[in-house]
Protein backbone atom coordinates (compact mmCIF):
# COMPACT_ATOMS: atom_id res chain seq x y z
CA UNK A 1 0.00 0.00 0.00
CA UNK A 2 0.79 3.39 -0.35
CA UNK A 3 2.95 4.86 2.62
CA UNK A 4 4.54 8.31 3.57
CA UNK A 5 7.76 8.23 5.83
CA UNK A 6 9.42 10.79 7.51
CA UNK A 7 12.80 11.67 8.25
CA UNK A 8 15.03 14.53 9.74
CA UNK A 9 13.36 15.50 13.57
CA UNK A 10 15.01 15.70 16.83
CA UNK A 11 15.90 17.96 19.34
CA UNK A 12 17.84 21.46 18.18
CA UNK A 13 18.52 24.97 20.15
CA UNK A 14 16.44 28.16 19.55
CA UNK A 15 17.57 29.87 16.54
CA UNK A 16 18.55 26.47 14.73
CA UNK A 17 18.12 24.77 11.60
CA UNK A 18 16.29 21.11 10.78
CA UNK A 19 15.67 19.43 7.46
CA UNK A 20 12.34 17.42 7.52
CA UNK A 21 11.75 14.39 4.54
CA UNK A 22 9.00 12.71 3.55
CA UNK A 23 9.08 10.10 0.97
CA UNK A 24 6.20 8.74 -0.82
CA UNK A 25 6.33 4.62 -1.67
CA UNK A 26 3.99 1.92 -3.06
CA UNK A 27 1.47 1.77 -6.54
CA UNK A 28 1.11 5.43 -6.76
CA UNK A 29 -0.12 6.70 -10.19
CA UNK A 30 0.50 10.34 -9.33
CA UNK A 31 1.43 12.73 -6.50
CA UNK A 32 -0.47 15.98 -5.79
CA UNK A 33 -0.44 18.55 -3.38
CA UNK A 34 2.16 17.41 -0.72
CA UNK A 35 2.36 19.23 2.71
CA UNK A 36 3.62 19.47 5.95
CA UNK A 37 1.17 19.68 8.94
CA UNK A 38 1.74 19.89 12.79
CA UNK A 39 0.41 19.49 16.31
CA UNK A 40 2.21 20.66 19.43
CA UNK A 41 0.60 18.92 22.71
CA UNK A 42 -2.72 19.77 23.52
CA UNK A 43 -3.50 21.97 19.98
CA UNK A 44 -5.10 21.11 17.23
CA UNK A 45 -2.98 19.84 13.71
CA UNK A 46 -2.21 22.88 12.03
CA UNK A 47 -1.16 23.22 8.52
CA UNK A 48 2.75 24.45 7.63
CA UNK A 49 2.93 24.48 4.69
CA UNK A 50 1.76 22.84 1.06
CA UNK A 51 3.14 22.55 -2.04
CA UNK A 52 1.46 21.81 -5.61
CA UNK A 53 3.01 19.22 -8.14
CA UNK A 54 3.94 22.36 -10.20
CA UNK A 55 5.49 24.02 -7.28
CA UNK A 56 3.39 26.80 -5.93
CA UNK A 57 3.84 26.73 -2.27
CA UNK A 58 1.69 27.81 0.52
CA UNK A 59 2.80 28.41 4.02
CA UNK A 60 1.62 29.42 7.70
CA UNK A 61 2.29 32.67 8.38
CA UNK A 62 4.31 32.23 12.04
CA UNK A 63 7.09 30.18 9.08
CA UNK A 64 7.04 32.55 6.70
CA UNK A 65 10.54 33.90 5.54
CA UNK A 66 12.33 30.74 8.24
CA UNK A 67 10.26 27.56 6.71
CA UNK A 68 10.60 26.65 3.29
CA UNK A 69 8.78 23.45 1.26
CA UNK A 70 10.22 21.98 -1.43
CA UNK A 71 9.35 18.41 -3.44
CA UNK A 72 11.08 16.05 -6.00
CA UNK A 73 8.58 14.85 -8.07
CA UNK A 74 10.95 12.04 -9.38
CA UNK A 75 11.96 10.40 -5.69
CA UNK A 76 8.02 11.50 -4.34
CA UNK A 77 9.53 13.35 -2.00
CA UNK A 78 8.74 16.53 -0.10
CA UNK A 79 11.38 18.46 2.15
CA UNK A 80 10.87 21.19 4.72
CA UNK A 81 13.81 23.02 5.80
CA UNK A 82 13.54 24.97 8.73
CA UNK A 83 15.86 27.50 9.89
CA UNK A 84 15.50 29.98 12.75
CA UNK A 85 13.69 27.12 14.77
CA UNK A 86 12.09 29.02 18.22
CA UNK A 87 10.68 26.99 21.05
CA UNK A 88 6.99 27.45 19.72
CA UNK A 89 7.61 25.49 16.93
CA UNK A 90 8.08 22.35 19.19
CA UNK A 91 5.65 19.78 17.78
CA UNK A 92 5.53 16.21 15.66
CA UNK A 93 5.21 17.18 12.12
CA UNK A 94 3.09 15.14 9.47
CA UNK A 95 3.69 14.86 6.15
CA UNK A 96 0.29 14.71 4.09
CA UNK A 97 -0.18 14.00 0.27
CA UNK A 98 -2.55 13.74 -2.15
CA UNK A 99 -2.21 10.51 -4.00
CA UNK A 100 -3.54 8.67 -7.09
CA UNK A 101 -4.02 4.91 -6.99
CA UNK A 102 -5.13 2.83 -10.36
CA UNK A 103 -7.71 0.55 -9.19
CA UNK A 104 -8.85 -1.71 -12.05
CA UNK A 105 -8.94 0.64 -14.61
CA UNK A 106 -10.57 3.83 -12.13
CA UNK A 107 -7.87 6.15 -10.57
CA UNK A 108 -8.63 7.18 -7.29
CA UNK A 109 -6.94 10.16 -5.13
CA UNK A 110 -6.69 9.56 -1.23
CA UNK A 111 -4.86 11.57 1.36
CA UNK A 112 -2.13 9.77 2.69
CA UNK A 113 -0.41 10.28 6.29
CA UNK A 114 2.63 9.90 7.77
CA UNK A 115 3.82 8.82 11.04
CA UNK A 116 4.82 11.60 12.32
CA UNK A 117 8.55 12.92 13.41
CA UNK A 118 9.04 14.78 16.30
CA UNK A 119 10.56 18.27 16.37
CA UNK A 120 11.96 19.87 19.55
CA UNK A 121 13.08 22.95 19.83
CA UNK A 122 14.55 24.09 23.50
CA UNK A 123 17.80 24.71 25.12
Amino acid sequence: QVQLVESGGGLVQPGGSLRLSCAASGPIFRIYTMGWYRQAPGKQRELVASITRGGNTNCADSVKGRFTISRDNAKNTVYLQMNSLKPEDTAVYYCNANISTVVGAVVIVNAYWGQGTPVTVSS
